[in-house]
């Protein structure tokens, strides 16, 4: 039994959650019998729907709070105490979130996302930099393989671990197929839903520090001396770190120009995208930047940062800018705002760029990293 671990998709835990979710449901779609999952159930974990169609008898689980399993599994590979008895039957174990079982004569694979608390050590929390830094290089060294889901976040991986670029695989990540262009009904539908503005940039992530939501805030009122109508609508939970984001929003006065959605449910999403006059990912770093792909794939522009993984994603359909130049945000929003023979160009490039992947393809390109594995 290959089993993979989707204990990011059963917590819901944002980006790692979707693509625990979506990789498990696309391999598992091509041999069922030969996949089996396991989870960390914690207090109040949800097993995903999508997964339904896996056995209960391919399915394992414990049940710990999260900080507390951390611990047990880098105390673990410190002591070289194997976890065999938690998978019965494996034959190689995926760990599709940086947390890596330590196992014994079972071929593992690990994929690694980012590099953000190694880069950005103050955009972490004290507790998760530890441990991060400490588990991290651990687990990139006992991994048999290692998936990271960009070339940006390979060379990360690369340069500041020194492991061997032939052990590290690049896989693309995609939008989940319900991220499509809506009808008009199903918008109208949504702006009244969630009372949302006439005209507006859009931001879907986690609030954190390296999305650099200050700066877009400074950008946001730069723009409104030209759009006094245009609002900020900001869809995603609070992380961590975002006190002074919010400070900032009492201080320069802009409440009634941000708007907050807090967590939309995925079925509303690509309404909410299509009805924005704009998306905006002004990230200092992202390991994929997969919300860059689902706006696309609903037909909506992206101006996008131009560091890290994000030009691989939007490749020519985004519009870049220098995230730490204010100046050079607001100038590329602007245009796209007003040139519409322009954003009617780049949305029909942003279609194009979308169906380029997919997870099938990532499923077909994941297994080949376990077949390689167990090949060895």
């Amino acid at each position: 039994m290959r089993y993979i671990d989707i204990s990011a998709a059963v917590h819901s835990r944002a980006g790692l959650g979707r693509y625990a979710e979506q990789i498990a449901h696309a391999i598992s779609l091509t041999n069922p019998a030969t996949y089996g999952l396991f989870y960390n159930r914690g207090k109040d974990g949800r097993f995903p729907p999508s997964l339904q169609h896996i056995p209960p008898t391919q399915r394992r689980h414990i049940q710990l709070g999260y900080k507390p399993w951390r611990m047990a599994i880098l105390l673990a590979h410190l002591a070289h105490i194997p976890f065999n008895r938690l998978l019965p039957n494996a034959r190689l174990f995926h760990s599709t979130e940086h947390l890596l079982m330590p196992l014994h004569q079972i071929p593992t694979v690990l994929t690694v996302h980012d590099l953000i608390y190694k880069l950005f050590p103050a955009y972490h929390k004290k507790l998760n930099y530890w441990f991060l830094n400490i588990a991290m290089p651990i687990f990139c060294r006992r991994a048999d393989a290692i998936i990271a889901v960009s070339q940006a976040s390979k060379q990360d991986i690369v340069k500041h671990y020194g492991i061997d670029p032939t052990k590290i695989h690049v896989v693309y990540e995609a939008a989940s197929p319900h991220f499509q262009p809506p009808p008009p009904a199903r918008i109208a539908y949504v702006r009244q839903t969630y009372k949302l503005p006439d005209k507006f940039l859009l931001h879907i992530s986690t609030i954190e520090p390296r999305k650099n939501l200050s700066r877009l805030l400074d950008a946001l009122k730069a723009l409104r001396q030209l759009f006094p109508k245009l609002t900020l609508v900001l869809a995603g939970g609070k992380g961590w770190l975002y006190e002074d984001f919010f400070a900032k929003i009492e201080a320069e006065g802009l409440q009634e120009a941000v708007h907050l959605l807090g967590w939309v449910p995925d079925e509303d999403l690509p309404a909410i995208i299509a009805a924005a006059d704009l998306a905006v990912q002004p990230s200092l770093y992202e390991g994929f930047g997969l919300p860059v792909l689902e706006h696309m794939a609903c037909g909506q522009v992206v101006a996008a940062s131009n560091r890290s993984s994000l030009p691989e994603v939007g490749g020519e359909a985004a519009v870049y800018f220098d995230p730490y130049s204010v100046d050079e945000m607001v100038s590329v929003i602007r245009r796209l705002l007003t040139d519409r023979e322009e954003y009617a160009h780049r949305r029909e490039l942003g279609l194009a760029q979308a169906r380029r992947f997919s997870w099938e393809r990532a499923a077909k390109e994941t297994i080949a990293v376990y077949d390689w594995v167990e090949g060895r």
